[in-house]
């Protein structure tokens, strides 16, 4: 891609519907980025693991605990702190309630001493499983007020009963939080326990509780405990049985959504189900596609709460199963997908609770089991290279492959055909730093054969295959622009994507000019992409393509040019018509450049294609004053206003008020424009 991009002079005059000033969503406008020192640019001061850290230790929540508010941005615990193993209840209490941020990794039983004890544990901390080997006993956790960034899975939490079904006298839960905010809880076994399983009160919000096994106890779940309504919850995908109840008991949450439950009371049991979920107070809930299994009373609601039903199924009920009153939407907060309610039964039978492979995520339970190929420079792998082991997947495989490669440079150029689907890149190390896949390859750059490369021909690593992910890992192009300054281009991408389906999570892509080109196979052809929890560096339209894709809760650092000067663009996107283009949301954009220095964006209308509708809409994102207060910008003839760039509800000292030269969308515009709406029904999900 040039600069400009085409001598052609077309310009292009269509009306418009006018953007105004909106009003703000319940969204909040991204902060401070927080994800530790990856980058070198955030946090304190660096750690290196002491112990191997779990394949999905670097996962982040989704439902509510993923929704950016109070400050924080998502759920993803201890990443990027120093990884320990504990075997012992001394070990486990000290790093769970250390001021800095761990991923805990629970090596094997560990017995509560006293019996009931909750250990506190304070904010950004990831507590997990080894396998199934990882059993707390006799006691739990409790997440205080204020406490957040808190990620508990895959362990085992079981057995402080002490012998009173419905014991008034000893508060021994699982989990129990007190005005907490953001906490996954995943993939764990919870069960007999002296009073609930899982305690939500006192206004703890952006909770997520997916993919657990409740079981044998009175008291299951309780969410409320306040006469305020502000509790945001997401409960999915668990297999709740031989409970009575509570399951849940849902009181004042502002929003509750619960999806894809298995609620079973099995016959001949001694334990009865008083009710299902229960939706009191004021809650605002939406139950969808659940199955409840021989249950009594399977849903009831308050006179003043709401419960809007959908897709669920109900065998040998009995007793109430009430809806009625109004919600609200959750694809307006996050995206999801919704499995069938008749497949619950099987799909976690298999899939809730501890996994022995600790890879094993919930959105993988269902898919065939993965085909790993190891890559390590100094032989210990597989393969040497990255390529090689992209050589080495067959044809149309049809289920996942994972390339994992161990920490080090590599010095390569890697491309994955499309005739390769489902190809996962992976780095192993602590850091995404740690891993890095880089070459210099500029447009202007003699080919072997003759001529040179073009834009998309530079790309360090070139994905062509639909579902592909990358993940814990460095793409760079370090072409040296001031070495070079004879070659007619110097546009330099790291990572191409013309493919459906892509996830990059947990990454760093870096470069100069024309960093990320996000593409589609052709024209014609829907290409979705997902940036999350990522860094994107470079200066000249360093996000651009035709891509419908959507960088969300990522940092964006802009970088001077070559020369020491400061000026750029972030984004040149050429989307097509009647097709989403480029969306930023719950991001920050940073970086040691001039104030008023770099726009936003800039159409692209590849090849001087008059009928291409650029798109870039930037919204609940923390801009730095490096952003212009006009900040967006004409391009080789073609005005950005016959296009569609706008912000909504950004944040920072680069954030401006609205005018015609910086359109902001109403409510009802941004309404449409959400990171759901760019998916288009995908849920990225991790494997």
């Amino acid at each position: 891609m040039s600069e400009p991009r085409s001598k052609a002079q077309h310009r292009r005059r269509r009306s418009r519907t006018a953007l105004a000033v909106g009003v703000p969503l319940a969204l909040t406008a991204a902060g401070t980025f927080t994800y530790g020192t990856d980058l070198g640019i955030l946090g304190s001061s660096g750690r290196q693991a002491s112990a191997a850290t779990p394949t999905w230790a670097s996962d982040t929540a989704d439902g509510f605990a993923s929704v950016n508010s109070l400050g924080q941005n998502g759920t993803y615990g201890g990443r990027g702190g120093k990884t320990v193993t504990v075997r012992t209840l001394a070990d486990l209490e000290k790093y769970a309630t250390a001021a800095e941020p761990y991923v805990i990794v629970v090596a094997g039983t560990i017995t509560m001493n006293p019996v009931g004890k909750e250990i506190k544990v304070k904010s950004d901390k990831t507590i997990v499983g080894q396998g199934t080997a990882g059993h707390i006993v006799g006691g739990g956790f409790f997440l205080g007020q204020g406490v957040h960034n808190v990620i508990i899975r895959n362990l085992t939490i079981r057995d402080a009963y002490q012998g009173i079904w419905n014991d008034k006298d000893h508060d021994f839960d699982a989990i129990q939080m007190d005005g907490a905010h953001h906490v996954w809880i995943d993939h764990n076994d919870l069960r007999h326990m002296a009073d609930g399983l899982i305690d939500v009160r006192k206004d703890s919000t952006n909770v997520t509780v997916s993919w657990n096994k409740l079981s044998d106890n009175n008291k299951t779940f309780g969410i409320g405990w306040t006469e305020n309504v502000k509790t945001d919850i997401t409960i999915h995908h668990n297999w709740i049985r031989e409970t009575e109840q509570r399951n849940p008991s849902t009181d004042n949450a502002a929003h509750a959504h619960l999806y894809n439950n298995f609620l079973e009371d099995a016959p001949g049991t001694a334990i009865k189900s008083a009710y299902g979920n229960y939706s009191r107070g004021g809650t605002k809930m939406v139950l969808e596609n659940s199955l409840f299994q021989g249950v009594n009373n399977p849903v009831i609601k308050d006179s003043g709460a709401a419960v809007v039903q959908r897709g669920n199924s109900f065998s040998g009920t009995s007793g109430r199963n009430e809806s009625g009153g109004s919600a609200f939407d959750p694809k307006t907060y996050y995206p999801y997908t919704l499995d069938k309610a008749t497949d619950l039964p099987s799909v976690l039978k298999a899939g809730a609770g501890p996994r022995a492979s600790i890879g094993t995520t919930a959105a993988s339970t269902k898919a065939a089991a993965a085909t790993t190929l190891t890559v390590a420079q100094d032989g210990s792998g597989q393969y040497r290279t990255v390529q090689a082991a992209v050589n080495a997947v067959p044809a149309n495989n049809p289920s996942r492959v994972v390339i994992a490669v161990k920490p080090g440079t590599y010095r390569e150029l890697v491309k994955v055909p499309s005739n390769k689907p489902h190809v996962t890149i992976q780095g192993t190390g602590g850091s995404r730093k740690d891993t890095t896949i880089v070459y210099n390859n500029a447009s202007g750059t003699p080919k072997p054969g003759g001529g040179t490369y073009g834009t998309g021909g530079s790309a360090t690593v070139a994905v062509e295959a639909d579902d592909f992910q990358a993940r814990n890992l460095t793409i760079s192009n370090d072409f040296d622009e001031k070495a070079n300054q004879s070659l007619d281009g110097h546009q330099a991408v790291a990572l191409r994507t013309a493919a459906d389906k892509v996830f990059l999570d947990g990454i760093i892509v870096s470069g100069d000019q024309d960093t990320l080109l996000l593409d589609t196979a052709s024209k014609d052809r829907l290409g979705r992409v997902y940036v999350s929890n990522s860094y994107v560096i470079g200066n000249v339209d360093f996000i651009f393509g035709r891509a419908t894709a959507v960088v969300d809760k990522s940092v964006i650092t802009l970088k001077k040019r070559w020369n020491g000067t400061s000026a750029g663009y972030i984004t040149a996107p050429s989307t097509a018509a009647n097709r989403k283009g480029i969306l930023i949301a719950n991001s920050t954009v940073n970086g040691d450049v001039s104030a008023g220095s770099f726009h936003l964006g800039r159409p692209w209308h590849a090849g001087g294609d008059a009928s291409l509708d650029p798109q870039t809409t930037v919204r609940n994102t923390s801009l730095s004053n490096a952003v212009r207060s006009t900040p967006w910008t004409d391009m080789s003839g073609f005005s950005w206003k016959d296009d569609r760039f706008a912000e909504y509800k950004n944040s920072g000292s680069g954030a401006g008020p609205a005018s015609s030269d910086r359109p902001q969308l109403t409510d009802a515009q941004a309404a449409d424009q959400e990171v759901a709406d760019w998916l288009a029904g995908w849920t990225p999900s991790a494997s």
